[in-house]
């Protein structure tokens, strides 16, 4: 028996065992951010089928002029796999443990793949970039800036990372991921260039991300987009978009301590990596209240005290962006900032079109709240300190809002994955205040296999480590419970105890639910399951009319979905929070909006 079908053996006994160029640089600062892992051993496969997808694309885009003879959807699922390939790419995982001691090196790099495309840096001069880093908020402030700027007639191109569902939201036109169409048109003329470029000296190809960030380029200028809004990969000065050498105007959302192994363990080392993409003057960006009218606040689409920095960043953005450009009229001396060691920008008076900006945003899987019959989800990609500080705030607030069940139980549920090398415990203690009746632990993988999903595969992890991972969480939960058992004496309240023949097991939220003991409810607080869907299945109890489960592709059945849960099955309201990783929230979206993946 292989270590995979024992780590499954164990989640069944388990739960068996259980019973179921400008002037205005704006910068905001606050929040933290925890550290990325370095790329681990790779797994190599589809090492093996790469070359026949390879030759059987290669006459399709002979040079970057060219057309697709067959747009089919089997020419884009060759495309993903391919760029899946470069996550492997053993070449490239020896250039990052070099380049880590020249950090130089990884822009000179960059600049020679972006030149092996058909592309000049100089070129990307054209794109009238804002370029935005951050340690937090750095993608709803891309967000609130791209749909501001789209509401005054402008072709947008906006570049992300990471992707939800599908990798071809990375790459956005006017606010909607490009086509898949368009995807598997420039994917194929910027991977063929770069392969018929190889020669002794170039024999690498760019990694997954850098590649990505090549295609954003060749797309935006190719589709001739007015503007390009350009997220940071991680930190800034060294970071592949930072080979543009003209933005109109740079942004810093909030900073906090994040990718200490490569951007430094202090917030001052962390500030000048993110500072590296400055062109121009720096200027601090005032609070979104001072552009509030007394009594009228504005409307934000992002729900969440903490997007108010990140909206706050995005006028800032977007109104330089259009001063510069003519949109607006310039600042008027009077109102010029003041000059100091570090000046605030002036606010301003909005217009109609930066006001339904702000109201209009959607950036999915940020303080997102789905209403599904009896089951309401709280989606939120937090996955540091601060982040996960501020989902606790937004839930608790959103819950809260929310209407009571007049009759019956709630039932609050928190479903949790984390990845890179984190503080798990911590993360997980800052999660108590929320006062969950069940915490659920699986990898970011929708079903066990994902053989059949190319958006989702990362060979740098195993199913093997990411459930031992799963495993290690639960281990935290169960100690932080235990440990808050014994402080609070309320807890031994919702035990479970018997009562005339029968079981009770209070939730913490409402009324106690009496089921014969035959019905062998849940006693454990937390469960792992080896994918979302399973974890879904076990928590929807096939009360949410919008989860379809897929057909159960995996080898290994799911152990206790049809058995348990007598709460979740009679609860009047089951609450769910999903947050700990983008990924994560991903894959559960991918379950619960079939329109996402289309």
């Amino acid at each position: 028996m292989g270590a995979l079908q024992r780590l499954l053996v164990l989640l069944s006994a388990q739960h068996s065992h259980r019973a179921p160029g400008t002037t205005l640089v704006p910068i905001v600062p606050r929040r933290w951010l925890s550290a990325r892992p370095a790329p681990a051993a790779p797994r190599m496969e589809y090492q093996a089928a790469f070359l026949e997808i390879r030759t059987r694309n290669s006459c399709r885009f002979a040079d970057l002029n060219s057309s697709p003879c067959d747009l089919s959807q089997p020419c884009l699922d060759d495309a993903i796999r391919t760029l899946n390939t470069l996550q492997t790419n053993a070449s490239y995982l020896e250039q990052v443990k070099r380049e880590r001691g020249d950090p130089q090196a990884q822009l000179e790099a960059m600049t020679g793949f972006l030149e092996r495309s058909g592309l000049k840096v100089r070129d990307l001069d054209q794109l009238n970039v804002i370029h935005v880093t951050g340690t937090k908020g750095k993608g709803s402030a891309c967000a609130f800036t791209e749909r501001i700027l789209r509401n005054y007639g402008l072709k947008t191109g906006f570049y992300s990372s990471p992707h939800l569902v599908q990798v071809r939201e990375r790459i956005r036109i006017n606010g909607q991921p490009i086509s898949k169409e368009l995807f598997s048109k420039y994917f194929w003329q910027v991977y063929n260039r770069l392969e018929a470029t190889k020669d002794s000296s170039h024999a690498a190809m760019p990694a997954y991300f850098r590649f990505l960030t090549i295609m954003a380029f060749h797309v935006f200028l190719q589709e001739k987009v007015d503007l390009a809004v350009l997220e940071v990969g991680i930190g800034g000065a060294y970071d592949c978009t930072n080979i543009i050498r003209k933005p109109v105007v740079c942004g810093i959302s909030a900073l906090g301590i994040d990718h200490t192994n490569l951007l430094g363990d202090t917030i001052e080392k962390i500030a000048w990596q993110k500072g590296g993409i400055f062109k121009c003057p720096l200027y601090l960006c005032p609070g979104l209240d001072a552009f509030e009218e007394e009594e009228k606040p504005l409307q934000l689409g992002l729900a969440g005290d903490h997007q108010r920095s990140n909206a706050a960043l995005a006028l800032q953005l977007s109104h330089t962006w259009l001063r510069q450009h003519g949109y607006l009229d310039p600042w008027p001396d009077s109102e010029l900032p003041v000059k100091r060691p570090l000046p605030t920008a002036p606010a301003f008076k909005l217009d109609k079109a930066m006001v339904q900006g702000l109201q209009e945003t959607v950036w999915l899987g940020r303080s997102q709240v789905l209403h599904h019959g009896p089951v309401t989800w709280y989606i939120d990609g937090a996955h540091t300190t601060s982040s996960i500080q501020a989902c606790v705030r937004w839930f608790r607030q959103a819950a809260l809002n929310e209407e009571k069940p007049v009759d019956g139980s709630e039932v609050r549920v928190l479903l949790f994955n984390v990845t890179g090398d984190r503080d798990t415990a911590a993360l997980l203690k800052l999660l108590l205040p929320c006062q969950f009746d069940y915490a659920v632990f699986c990898p970011n993988y929708t079903e066990v296999s994902t053989q059949g999903n190319a958006d989702q595969q990362n060979f740098n992890v195993t199913l093997e480590n990411v459930l031992t991972r799963c495993l290690q969480n639960q281990s935290h939960w169960t100690r932080l419970m235990e440990a808050k058992v014994d402080q609070d004496p309320w807890f031994s309240a919702a035990s479970e105890m018997e009562v005339g023949g029968w079981l009770k097991q209070a939730p913490l939220h409402g009324p106690p639910l009496f089921v014969p003991p035959s019905a062998r409810p849940l006693n454990a607080n937390s469960l792992v399951f080896p994918c979302v869907s399973h974890a879904l299945q076990w928590i929807t109890q096939g009360r949410d009319p919008h989860f379809q489960p897929p057909a159960s592709r995996g080898q290994y059945p799911h152990p206790v979905a049809s058995s348990g849960a007598v709460l979740l099955k009679e609860a009047v309201t089951v609450r769910v929070l999903v947050t700990g990783s983008l990924h994560l929230v991903g894959a559960v979206l991918k379950l619960l909006d079939q329109s996402l993946s289309q």
